[in-house]
């Protein structure tokens, strides 16, 4: 279950994803806003079809589709989040990123497989970051062994996988692999695309608020190596 090679996974079998999916179609669908959903594609850059539900709403939508459900296990989350992934508006990505959010203490390292395959699927800043920081940290935190998969990650061609392996530790605080951490700054240091770059500079400024004087003194001595954006970004608050 830990493979890393990027193939589909199975959506296992679950009556809870059933009822929460039949649930969140009803409830998503009943709301949505043509009009506010041009706005939301164009602002995403259009990298998926919305709704146009606004996040209040959305949230308070939210609480009523999982109102009086149990807690899922594993498969549960996992049978949710591909079903989500495979409806085409974008809010219903946003539900599963969520629950996993929520749950993912109920979740173990078997789950991974299915977390790179959201992160890599109609990927954007606003499903990927809220996968690495809440779901694929949190993993990686409770089964150290899954270190050696960020380690793959980092390497990848693929950037949102670089990106979540660059980020994965933003809540870490002092349990920071502070070794990984900055390995991963370095290697990507010369990736060219924006979101990288940012991503570098995010994580060196949330480490700062654990290690002010480690981050300092990191940005110095890759100066040279680190694009200006990220280490702006990293020294932001310093």
């Amino acid at each position: 279950m830990l493979s890393n090679d990027g193939r589909r996974p199975r959506v296992p079998r679950s009556a809870l994803a059933d009822l929460l999916t039949e649930r969140l179609v009803a409830a998503y669908g009943g709301a949505a806003d043509p009009e506010q959903a041009r706005h939301m594609a164009a602002y995403m850059k259009d990298v998926a079809p919305f709704l146009g539900i606004r996040t209040p709403l959305r949230r308070e939508l939210s609480r009523a589709v999982t109102k009086d459900t149990p807690a899922p296990a594993e498969a549960d989350c996992a049978a949710l989040a591909l079903r989500c992934w495979g409806l085409a508006e974008r809010e219903y990505q946003y539900f599963a990123a969520d629950y996993l959010r929520r749950h993912v203490s109920r979740c173990s390292s078997g789950i991974l497989p299915v977390v790179r395959h959201l992160i890599v699927t109609v990927p954007w800043w606003d499903t990927v970051d809220t996968l690495a920081a809440h779901t694929v940290g949190p993993l990686v935190a409770a089964d150290p062994d899954l270190a050696a998969v960020m380690d793959e990650w980092i390497e990848d061609e693929n950037l949102w996988l670089a990106r979540t392996a660059l980020l994965h530790q933003l809540r870490h605080k002092s349990a920071t692999d502070t070794g990984r951490l900055f390995a991963y700054c370095r290697r990507q240091a010369a990736h060219p695309d924006f979101f990288i770059r940012k991503a570098i500079g995010w994580c060196l400024r949330e480490y700062a608020k654990t290690d002010p004087a480690a981050v300092r003194a990191f940005v110095a001595a890759e100066r040279d190596a680190l694009s200006p954006l990220s280490a702006r970004e990293a020294l932001k608050n310093l």
